[in-house]
């Protein structure tokens, strides 16, 4: 095994960041995850233990919750790893057919939230030195399509952020946008409906996602990268 690391996790409850959360537990890695579930999050607890790991309920658009939960997790530890995964989409529909209010929690959860989350952890990381943060992107950061216009306009503001992020930070740490690449989880039934069907659902991607995700370093700092699932 390698060595164990200190790793930061959003939107761990469900889909890509439930399944990671779980296989980086079985490496032997030590986990600060979230969600915005409190029953979902006592589930983490149960299933994957708390002796070693910290599951908290929090927004990440609530910046005050935010700040006290990094807090909280910095007082065990500077982390090596920070996944900002926690990520809403549209309901499939044109751009004038969403409503304002889901428009702005789209944009609230997969921009600001990962600002948020960013700002509050990567201070004491950059005192220490060292340090990976992993911003999920997509595919639609890089193309588009009808339909998810909000989710798109979020994923290329990943895209951007975190490139520039990359250009700010010490040498020795890396920002990398991350896209899964096509998995079937609840968000992709959203938006592909059936057809969601067709892809390798997230235990097929957490076996090559995983170790693909604890590779990266210094190296790719600043780089768009894909997991190399499909």
């Amino acid at each position: 095994m390698s060595e164990s690391r200190y790793i930061v996790l959003t939107g761990a409850t469900r889909g890509l960041g439930r399944a990671l959360a779980q296989r980086f537990v079985e490496l032997g890695h030590r986990l600060a995850g979230c969600g915005r579930n409190a029953a979902d999050i006592a589930d983490l607890g149960r299933s994957l233990g708390t002796s070693e790991h910290r599951w908290n309920r929090v927004d990440v658009t609530d910046i005050t919750a935010v700040e006290a939960w990094a807090e909280s997790v910095l007082d065990h530890g500077v982390p090596d790893l920070v996944i900002n995964n926690a990520a809403l989409i549209n309901q499939r529909v044109p751009l004038w057919e969403v409503p304002a209010d889901e428009f702005s929690r789209v944009i609230d959860v997969n921009i600001k939230g990962v600002a948020n989350v960013t700002r509050a952890f990567l201070p004491a990381m950059i005192e220490a030195g060292r340090g990976v943060v992993i911003n999920l992107s997509s595919g639609w950061g890089k193309v588009t399509d009808a339909g998810v216009a909000p989710y798109c306009a979020t994923k290329f503001a990943i895209e951007g952020m975190t490139q520039a992020l990359a250009q700010e930070l010490p040498e020795g740490m890396a920002a990398i946008p991350l896209s899964p690449g096509v998995v079937n989880t609840d968000m992709l039934q959203v938006a592909f409906g059936e057809d969601a069907n067709a892809y390798p659902d997230t235990a097929e991607w957490v076996d090559v996602a995983a170790p693909y995700i604890l590779g990266l370093g210094p190296e790719q700092n600043g780089q768009s990268l894909r997991v190399p699932i499909n």
